[in-house]
């Protein structure tokens, strides 16, 4: 029903700055918020982002990990289905492989909670 595609991550110099795409298909797509979460090595995935669908009064409401806000935009475009990630001033302990994942809900912290997920993409920030 829904499928996530991401952009190619890459390497990035320490405070540099990437942008991230998630495109989607499936005319659901507005009305589910999508979430990005990355994994580091060995560790669980861990929420980084997420904007609210096109339902209900939190429409389009954003959401950051308190570490990363400031640094970290996410947008969306629904013209063509796809939401962004911009990341700035870029560190090398955000290195991880990065996730867009879709929920038909309102944004949840917990990356057990989304049923679909892009295919992920390795970002690497050198010192």
């Amino acid at each position: 029903q829904v499928q996530l595609v991401q952009s190619a991550g890459g390497l990035v110099q320490a405070g540099g700055s990437l942008r991230l795409s998630c495109a989607a298909s499936g005319r659901t797509f507005s009305n589910y918020s999508i979430g990005w979460f990355r994994q580091a090595p060995g560790k669980e995935h861990k929420g980084v982002a997420c904007i609210s669908g096109n339902t209900g009064s939190s429409d389009g409401n954003t959401y950051y990990a308190d570490s990363l806000k400031g640094r970290f935009t996410i947008s969306r475009d629904g013209a063509k289905n796809t939401v962004y990630l911009q990341m700035n001033s870029l560190k090398p302990e955000d290195t991880a492989v990065y996730y867009c994942a879709a929920v038909d809900s309102t944004c949840k912290s917990d990356w057990v909670a989304y049923e679909y997920w892009g295919q992920g993409t390795q970002v690497t920030v050198s010192s």
